[in-house]
């Protein structure tokens, strides 16, 4: 029997055994296994497509927003509030004493020539990092006419700039540029 089994498991013709087959398919299947295991793996590393796009550029039309309104939209993960200021309230911006602020910014820094309607700045409290009220309609505006966060009672004003409370910086403004009119981009 031992000599039918030697004589039938060697391939006359090229001298390979079972043996050499079984060898060859279970590094196969172990090749396959490592791969199933590895690729997942590693392509779990890579960013997925929310946060490439997070970190793109965002355009904006101005267009559909009034003149007094205001709309947040989110840039990197961070909201940015985008304010049509109608002209009282930058007459207002324009009327203040720079030299009184805390943060001491001229209303022309905060906003790009020709379009000084529109205030693009972070909508983080420089405090604590909160989102002030003041975008959605009937929030309060605090007493500039601007933004409030009433976490600590940091006042805003139409410009973005703190006027009271512990907020101790303006609310910053992103990189952006006009494309047309009434389009941004911000990034």
């Amino acid at each position: 029997m031992r000599d039918w089994i030697v004589a039938h498991a060697t391939d006359t013709s090229t001298g390979t055994t079972r043996r050499d087959f079984l060898l060859l398919a279970t590094g196969a299947a172990g090749a396959v296994a490592a791969g199933s295991i590895v690729v997942p793996l590693i392509s779990q590393l890579a960013p997925d497509a929310q946060t490439i796009a997070a970190g793109a550029p965002v355009d904006v039309d101005l267009a559909p927003i009034a003149a007094g309104q205001a709309i947040k939209i989110f840039w990197r993960g961070k909201p940015i509030f985008v304010r049509h200021r109608t002209k009282k309230e930058i007459d207002e911006a324009l009327a203040v004493d720079v030299s009184t602020l805390r943060d001491p910014q001229t209303d022309q820094q905060r906003t790009k020539a020709g379009h000084e309607q529109y205030l693009i700045v972070f909508g983080n409290c420089t405090h604590l990092g909160c989102i002030p009220l003041g975008t959605a309609p009937g929030e309060s505006k605090g007493d500039f006419d601007g933004w409030f966060c009433p976490c600590h009672g940091s006042h805003y004003d139409s410009s973005g700039r703190i006027r009271k409370g512990p907020a101790p910086l303006n609310l910053p403004v992103p990189p952006y540029a006009f494309t047309a009119d009434t389009k941004i981009k911000i990034g």
